[in-house]
């Protein structure tokens, strides 16, 4: 993890990739226009849809890898990290990428309704396949999107009118969740995700500032289970313990509030640790390094 990209803005990736600027909140950019260029590891601040033909064989996406099919879409929100790191190699890619800073979304509808977007969930790590109907229209979304934006300066009456086709774009991908939902196995991976949504919840809340980190009897209870038979369950979806489930979630968020300025102390608060040796203790045991060496890693 020592050469990351910080996406602060979504032009810090254009700029990147050598692509034009073409508004200080969305960048639009067509991978078939540019010139080949590197890898990149990317920590962001801003909402992504890679909409691709083709992606590097493997990427991270948090604490896992991602396997992604041809024709589909990665979505990543911010504070997630993903991507592959920076190698030297040059590459050149077919499809677009929509990037959008959650100052776009701030006092709309559509930044009260993102939660229903749950493909944006580190926990989905499977990408979005596309039907050739759904890429060609998704594709159409997006070159009418980026001609308003070469057309047309910066105005309430353009933001409105982008909002619009994200809306669209999003619903679209949201179809496409949906479908492939349906077609997975439910049980202990309902189980997965309704655990990991409640972690959301939780940490989105700020609960964990009044009662600490969450436990696993407090998660059995919100999800109906017993303590022995939730965790049960827990072990048989992923060969781990449902404690050891609810730390890894915690140290991901870690690594993003680290990477993003806070210090030992300040994550460790913000997270619930009631003393900041133990987050850092905790911290070594799962990523191996101590809160100081990853700071000094990145």
């Amino acid at each position: 993890m020592k050469n990351i990209l910080k996406l602060d803005s979504p032009n810090d990736y254009a700029q990147f990739v050598e692509a034009p600027v073409l508004h200080p909140l969305v960048s639009i950019i067509h991978y078939d226009e540019l010139s080949p260029f590197r890898h990149s590891l990317n920590n962001y601040g801003v909402y992504a849809l890679f909409i691709q033909r083709q992606f590097p064989r493997i990427l991270s996406y948090g604490m896992k890898t991602l396997q992604v099919s041809d024709a589909s879409i990665i979505a990543v929100a911010p504070g997630q990290i993903g991507g592959l790191e920076d190698n030297g190699e040059r590459i050149s890619l077919c499809g677009w990428v929509l990037m959008w800073s959650p100052e776009l979304l701030h006092g709309s509808d559509l930044e009260h309704h993102m939660d229903r977007f749950q493909y944006f969930s580190y926990f989905f790590t499977d990408s979005l396949r596309m039907e050739p109907s759904e890429w060609l229209c998704i594709t159409q979304l997006l070159a009418q999107m980026r001609q308003e934006l070469i057309e047309h300066e910066d105005s309430p009456a353009l933001r409105s009118i982008l909002l619009g086709y994200l809306r669209l774009i999003l619903e679209y991908c949201n179809r496409i969740y949906q479908r492939q939902l349906s077609q997975e196995d439910k049980g202990s991976n309902d189980l997965l995700k309704r655990f990991h949504a409640l972690l959301q919840q939780y940490f989105r809340e700020n609960r964990q500032l009044r009662h600490g980190l969450p436990t696993v009897a407090y998660c059995a209870s919100e999800l109906a289970y017993s303590p022995r038979y939730f965790g049960d369950i827990i072990h048989k979806a992923t060969g781990g313990t449902a404690i050891g489930y609810i730390h890894n979630y915690v140290i991901n968020q870690a690594k993003s509030l680290l990477m993003n300025g806070h210090n030992i102390s300040e994550t460790s608060h913000l997270l619930g640790f009631e003393f900041p040796n133990h987050f850092s203790r905790l911290f070594k045991k799962i990523t191996g390094l101590t809160p100081s060496e990853f700071i000094g890693n990145t």
